[in-house]
């Protein structure tokens, strides 16, 4: 059994533990306006010295189904759902929960590589996401905190003979389901040290669509707090949910803003890059 631990405040607050616990036992249902989940993707990554591979595909299957049962359950009946995992289980994903929730979109997060992702097959160069929400006529969606360049009017600047009188093309529009965002590399400065990390621009889109300020955001698989250090800098609540205790105190440092924890130091270590090499060091 492991013990549950928790941290924070009324608006932000951290559980270490398992996750399905933490939601059967602490999360309050039909209180969550916003659900990110990333879980692990079963496809061998190494977290902290745990691999996400479980002994079979459907064990896997069936994990997962336990949580998404238990997230729907802690979703407000106008609330949203976000939910990834790898491009070979997403399929299961989706079948599943399209008797239980509205599915309004799938969102490819496409990125690139800079290095050579395979030789003989085509790489995996993006990640799926499945955007549900619960009444698909009443739901938060505020599309212009979200709107990208249309390029159509704002490059091209062509003009739509079909009205009467005619006009310009928008200059902005809300995205598409295919969505841009690098993935997070060492030398950024959100980087920390997780196989996964997401990066705080795809939250950021996710969190300003989908809440409105002083929202409850809920990420069961926390690993580096991306979603709730987003939530915090947008004003809406987070709870944070995450098994492993280094990457908790990743989470109280990153969204609590306390930097020791019973006399530990949480800072990050120094990039390599940023350690100064005494032989490179010089007089001036």
């Amino acid at each position: 059994m492991i013990l549950m631990k928790e941290f924070g405040n009324t608006n932000h607050k951290i559980f270490q533990g398992d996750a399905i616990e933490i939601l059967r036992n602490n999360i309050e249902d039909y209180s969550i306006d916003l659900i990110f989940v990333d879980p692990p993707y079963n496809i061998g990554k190494n977290f902290n010295g745990l691999k996400d591979k479980w002994k079979s595909d459907e064990d896997y299957l069936n994990w997962c189904y336990q949580w998404i049962d238990l997230l729907l359950k802690k979703l407000k009946n106008t609330g949203s759902l976000y939910i990834m995992t790898s491009t070979q289980f997403i399929p299961n994903f989706d079948i599943y929960l399209r008797d239980k929730i509205e599915i309004l979109s799938r969102i490819v997060w496409s990125y690139d590589s800079s290095g050579v992702q395979a030789k003989n097959y085509y790489g995996s160069m993006y990640e799926p996401i499945i955007f549900c929400v619960k009444d698909k006529n009443n739901y938060t969606f505020n599309a212009n905190d979200i709107l990208v360049e249309a390029k159509t009017g704002s490059k091209r600047k062509l003009i739509d003979y079909r009205k009467n009188p005619p006009q310009p093309y928008n200059t902005q529009k809300v995205p598409g389901n295919v969505w841009d965002f690098p993935r997070v590399r060492y030398r950024m400065s959100e980087y920390e040290n997780h196989p996964t990390q997401k990066p705080v621009a795809l939250l950021e889109r996710i969190i300003k669509a989908s809440t409105n300020e002083g929202d409850i955001v809920l990420d069961p698989f926390s690993g580096t707090f991306t979603t709730s250090f987003v939530a915090k800098k947008l004003y809406r609540k987070s709870i944070g949910i995450e098994i492993n205790e280094d990457y908790s105190k990743i989470g109280i440092r990153r969204v609590l803003e306390q930097f020791t924890l019973n006399g530990e130091d949480l800072m990050p270590e120094p990039k390599t890059y940023q350690i100064k090499n005494p032989q490179q060091q010089t007089i001036f």
